[in-house]
């Protein structure tokens, strides 16, 4: 993976002076892990999309399909009559915010940015179709990939890894190839916490992090909720909001780029007191 310089900007849209992104979490579905079904409407929909926003985040991440543990596959048509209708009206009340489309999907992410997605945020890393790499280069889209061993049906069952940074770490850097190979020239990397990990091997890469740093690409983080908080502590997901804070401030430090959060506030606030003690001589 050859280092290079951090992106600056979405389809030419800067957004801060030294680039961390939030992208506010917006699941379209019935059986997320932690929100399933409560936005399933447009208005519910929006009312949410607003609340991310106004609480600071960037980007929405629009999903239609769950990749919680132990769930299966839906259809692409079902995936996109989930997202179409809050995709429409989002990308018309909000013109200015970012928005990126969680699918794996080829045919998805097409008619996605066909209305208008600035980015793809793929889970399998193009694993499953491989088309919708070249459908990101075509249309220009930065490309967000991520680490998952298994599949979310089965990911949970007993992951092993003999070395779980470098494992990592190298598979990103042949999916990172492939994208490039694709034509994309916008790629992020998401180390895939909770996904196909335990509790250790999750904070061990969280450790590690400045490993994954180091190779210029920008690094996403996505451990809002997650049971890597919520086993630590033993309390339940609305409890780690002290937890979550500390680990967000902490992957800033790090060198972390874009979080993907449920509650953009408190990452928000983070991001702002990291960036006024940057900013002291």
């Amino acid at each position: 993976m050859k280092p290079e310089v951090p992106m600056a900007n979405f389809r030419g849209r800067l957004l801060q002076p030294d680039p961390v992104w939030i992208m506010g979490i917006l699941n379209v579905t019935p059986d997320s892990f932690s929100d399933g079904g409560k936005f399933m409407t447009p208005d519910l929909g929006l009312h949410q999309a607003e609340r991310l926003i106004e609480s600071g985040a960037h980007i929405l991440d629009i999903g239609g399909a769950s990749s919680r543990p132990g769930s299966g596959f839906i259809s692409p048509e079902e995936e996109w009559n989930r997202v179409y209708p809050i995709l429409k009206r989002a990308r018309k009340i909000f013109p200015e915010i970012l928005i990126s489309l969680d699918t794996w999907r080829a045919e998805v992410a097409r008619l996605g940015l066909e209305e208008g997605v600035d980015m793809i945020n793929d889970i399998s890393a193009g694993r499953w179709e491989p088309e919708i790499q070249r459908i990101t280069a075509e249309a220009g889209a930065p490309y967000l990939l991520m680490h998952m061993q298994g599949e979310p049906e089965n990911m949970q069952v007993s992951p092993q890894y003999e070395d779980v940074v470098t494992e990592v770490l190298e598979w990103l850097a042949s999916r990172v190839q492939v994208a490039r190979d694709s034509g994309i020239l916008d790629v992020m990397i998401d180390p895939g916490f909770g996904f196909g990990k335990t509790l250790e091997h999750n904070y061990r890469l969280f450790k590690h992090l400045p490993v994954f740093v180091q190779t210029g690409l920008p690094v996403a983080i996505g451990i809002s909720r997650k049971s890597m908080l919520t086993k630590f502590l033993e309390v339940k997901k609305e409890e780690v909001a002290e937890l979550s804070a500390m680990m967000h401030y902490q992957a800033l430090q790090d060198g972390a780029l874009l979080f993907r959060v449920h509650e953009p506030g408190p990452v928000r606030q983070a991001v702002q007191l990291y960036q006024y003690l940057q900013s002291l001589k």
